[in-house]
């Protein structure tokens, strides 16, 4: 594995640091104006969660981790695991539901997910950027209601909450946006 400097670590890296897989998630840059540069960052622990805030030095040399990333369909949940089949093999593997976390409603039958994987372990589970959900219920939309940067509350089919534009009514199809939960834009 890669030996980087301290001060070369940027956000979505994946580091060995202590004895485990710790994924960058903020790095910010210091030049103080007495002392050397360095790295102030926080770091995911990939198989806990456990968070940390790390100090690197420049002249730190730090573990690069290179996790490989496979394409792999959702087929079904059973008792918290989540199934996967890979779709050249179609082998498959069993994941804990809680990698996915709160973004977990938005796994969709026969979606394609990115699973990143050190070796044989499974580590992480990324959903596609943005899928399609339908309002089931909302508030009605008013005429005239033009107010800049107004949004309503809406529940998905899914269950999940989220804000949207006045305009957009029940039964419509929205696009939302997984990382941010956010909506996105019109079906």
């Amino acid at each position: 594995m890669p030996k980087i400097n301290g001060n070369e670590i940027k956000p979505g890296m994946v580091l060995e640091h202590e004895g485990g897989l710790w994924a960058a998630v903020k790095a910010n840059h210091v030049k103080p104006g007495k002392g050397g540069a360095f790295a102030q960052v926080e770091l995911k622990n990939l198989r806990d969660g456990r968070k940390l805030n790390e100090r690197f030095r420049s002249e730190d040399k730090i573990e690069e981790v290179r996790l490989e990333n496979k394409d792999q369909q959702f087929l079904y949940e059973s008792d918290g695991r989540l199934v996967f089949m890979d779709s050249e093999t179609y082998e498959q593997i069993e994941l804990d539901a809680e990698l996915l976390g709160e973004r977990r409603p938005f796994l969709q039958d026969g979606m394609t997910a990115t699973v990143r994987y050190y070796g044989d372990e499974a580590l992480a589970v990324t959903l596609p950027q943005k899928v399609k959900c339908r309002i089931v219920e909302t508030e009605p939309v008013v005429k005239g209601q033009t107010a800049a940067n107004s949004f309503k509350p809406a529940i998905l089919d899914n269950g999940v909450r989220i804000m949207i534009p006045p305009f957009i009514g029940q039964d419509e199809e929205i696009i939302v946006h997984t990382e941010l939960m956010e909506y996105s834009e019109r079906a």
